[in-house]
């Protein structure tokens, strides 16, 4: 399935896993897709490359020159084996995509590095697993799958300023901000991370069932009281008020208690069983979804996810659904001006963000760092639910004190409504209508309909308006209500499945990793739509939902079972094509302990240098040196080694301070604090936050005085009748 957002955009693919995932996300949005095969062969292997393949025109090296004269984009991972090494210099005209491990200068840029060093780099890794065993990286390559969409989005921002551009993606980096800001607030907090089986926190977050597992978290918080409520009287436990629940502050008997009862329920049904309930009753409850579960989904076979593509009958085939608008919009004017050789790539671009969480607020931070200026509604009454995770008695700034709120919202503007008060929604009718480009929203379905401003009740307004819904399962399709957080979404996109050791509980990568992975397509699908409405002058409304943008990810374990008819599931750090492949325990060189070095050996040759330096007892010859040392020392003999780096490690990194990673930025509460840049740098435009998070209200006057041109007498007459907050 190809949409036809990008066409007309001539894209040349010349790499390996993460190139070519950028290049079919672009295929999928309707750009022309060329793959050029090297004369040993494509070094895609399988359903790999069916998966990344797809919808692509497959040629071979002699092809090359009339194809980079055509091409708009080209993807290429240099530093990957079997792939075509080309000079950007052979294509001057256009924007090119350079992935590779660490980023094209720094002090690691050398470094090899594939899934496994890249987990290890960023502290995912180390926060991954169980704490009796070692950090553990997901079977399928999450670093990859976070690159691919991710690259894809930096080429499109590249494409926005007409120039061309050379584009350096650093996967390390990539992958360091789906810790949730966990890295950036380290100065603050002083946590390394930590390996907690398949607990969140205090409390059990996945469950054995007869069958399976299923993810079930007993947290507090508003939003989960009715999960908690109907999962205590299913179990047999005593009433209790749900509404001051808090697993953080429970005694340990109380947490047992409340443990065995709900552990007792699950473990007397079957995945599917749980989950019918969970649809039927809006229980926060999800399975551990496997691809014989997946491809089962009545869900995703309501929303078409799976066609027919080539030789196979339920292909992955999108990660979006477009609708294109019906008309031109009153304010388009063709051939806009170019934009500022100096400044940032987005800028000049309005966004309105609704919503609440992570996935919503993360896809929208992107366009924040490269000059957008994106403005946030939110409500002092129903204030955005990270915030108020973070109330309690250690926090002196009550809602404005959300360390994961700030980083997440960096270089945003705030504007505090009641949107159920019907002045509020005609404010926001007002901005949408005089100055927004894009409406970007992460609500659950019914939620903008019922505030009236569905992109149906938009487009009245502005005919070439671009809006994304990012919820968990889209918009349509008989679960479109079900709840959840990305917790869920892990659970029901395979994630879950695939993480873990084989003899204990799945448990996902650190961080939900829907959460984290979803908002890189949404980006890209929003990037894409303005791209459609500047060159046709037609806008679009993009349904995404962020389990389907989990699965697509995984398309080729899901072919491994649709074509080959094999099941796979999580098996350590374990790689069915290298010799050597795992983490290992080193010497406790700075009193901090829990340290390992990821190390991978791909070739018989590989391993025989590799077990020439630390003979045939690997992990004997890791314990007596530091995991930077043993890194060093095997990097120079050409064979992957990288250290597992913690939060802390990640913070101080050397690669990372080159890249300018962090930036400090002052919050008007919590005060000076750092925040994380994303994972590509242009060569021809800037990027970075101008401010901190926001705080509530922070940008009403500027919103109501100089983007609607309000007076004092109305502006208090709104803030009295409570429309503005």
């Amino acid at each position: 399935m190809a949409h036809r957002l990008l066409e007309g955009v001539q894209v040349l693919d010349l790499g390996h896993d993460p190139g070519a995932r950028a290049a079919r996300v672009f295929g999928v949005l309707g750009a022309e897709v060329v793959r050029v095969v090297p004369a040993p062969g494509d070094p895609l292997r399988g359903n790999v490359a069916r998966a990344w393949n797809a919808g692509k025109r497959i040629v071979g090296e002699d092809a090359l020159d009339a194809e980079l004269a055509r091409a708009d984009v080209v993807f290429t991972t240099p530093e990957m084996p079997g792939v075509l090494d080309v000079e950007p210099a052979r294509a001057p005209h256009a924007v090119w995509v350079v992935i590779t491990p660490f980023g094209l200068t720094g002090p690691r840029s050398h470094w090899r590095a594939s899934d496994l060093g890249i987990m290890a780099a960023s502290g995912n890794m180390y926060a991954t697993g169980d704490p009796d065993r070692p950090p553990v990286r997901c079977t399928e390559p999450t670093a990859y799958a976070h690159t691919g969409p991710e690259a894809a989005f930096a080429a499109l921002t590249a494409l926005w300023t007409r120039q061309p551009q050379r584009v350096d993606v650093s996967m390390q980096e990539v992958v360091s901000i789906a810790n949730m800001a966990s890295a950036a607030r380290f100065a603050q907090s002083g946590f390394r991370g930590s390996r907690r089986g398949a607990n969140i926190g205090r409390t059990r977050e996945i469950w054995p069932t007869l069958d399976g597992f299923v993810s079930f978290g007993l947290r507090g918080g508003k939003a989960r009281v009715p999960s908690l409520e109907r999962i205590a009287a299913l179990a047999g436990l005593p009433p209790r008020d749900w509404d001051v629940f808090n697993p953080n502050t429970a005694s340990d008997e109380d947490l047992k208690e409340i443990e065995e009862a709900v552990g007792a329920y699950f473990a007397q049904r079957t995945m599917q069983e749980l989950y019918e309930l969970a649809c039927e009753t809006n229980l926060m409850l999800a399975p551990i979804n496997s691809p014989r579960e997946i491809y089962q989904s009545a869900q995703l076979e309501s929303r078409g996810f799976f066609q027919p593509v080539g030789d196979v009958a339920r292909f992955p085939a999108s990660f979006v659904t477009v609708r294109e608008g019906l008309g031109i919009g009153r304010f388009h004017t063709p051939g806009q001006p170019e934009p500022s050789a100096h400044a940032k790539a987005w800028t000049g671009v309005n966004i309105l963000e609704l919503g609440s969480g992570a996935a919503g607020p993360i896809a929208i931070r992107y366009f924040a760092e490269h000059g957008a200026t994106v403005l946030r509604i939110e409500s002092r009454s129903r204030p955005d639910f990270l915030r108020v995770y973070a109330l309690g008695p250690d926090n002196p700034h009550g809602l404005e004190g959300a360390p994961m709120y700030d980083g997440l919202n960096v270089g945003k503007r705030n504007l505090a409504l009641n949107l159920k008060h019907p002045e509020a929604v005609a404010l926001v009718q007002r901005l949408v209508a005089e100055w927004a480009d894009a409406v970007a929203e992460n609500f659950a379905p019914r939620a903008m309909k019922g505030f009236g401003l569905d992109y149906d009740s938009l487009a009245e307004l502005k005919p070439d308006l671009v809006m994304v819904s990012a919820c968990l399962n889209g918009q349509t399709g008989p679960h479109k209500d079900y709840p959840g957080f990305g917790g869920q979404g892990a659970a029901l996109s395979g994630w879950n499945c695939l993480t873990g050791w084989p003899d204990r509980e799945p448990v996902g990568p650190f961080g939900t990793i829907t959460d984290s992975l979803a908002p890189r397509y949404v980006a890209a699908a929003l990037a894409a739509g303005l791209h459609h409405r500047r060159r046709t002058g037609r806008g679009c409304y993009l349904d995404v939902s962020q389990v389907e943008t989990g699965i697509w990810s995984l398309a080729p374990w899901l072919l491994d079972y649709e074509v080959d008819g094999v099941l796979r599931v999580r098996d350590g750090n374990n790689h069915r094509d290298a010799v050597v492949h795992g983490a290992f325990a080193c010497a406790d060189a700075d009193g901090i302990g829990d340290r390992w070095v990821a190390i991978a050996a791909w070739t018989d040759d590989e391993a025989a240098r590799l077990r020439a330096i630390t003979g045939d007892d690997i992990e004997a010859w890791t314990r007596t040196r530091s995991p930077l040392d043993a890194a060093e020392v095997l990097q120079a003999a050409g064979i992957e080694a990288v250290p597992v780096q913690d939060f802390g490690d990640v913070f101080v990194d050397p690669q990372l301070a080159h890249r300018g990673h962090f930036e400090q930025h002052r919050h008007p509460y919590m005060g000076d604090g750092y925040y994380e840049r994303n994972g590509f740098r242009l060569s021809g435009a800037p990027s970075g936050y101008d401010r901190a998070g926001p705080t509530l209200g922070q940008d009403n006057d500027w919103v109501l005085r100089e983007v609607l041109g309000l007076g004092d007498t109305e502006i208090h007459a709104l803030v009295d009748a409570g429309a503005v907050e």
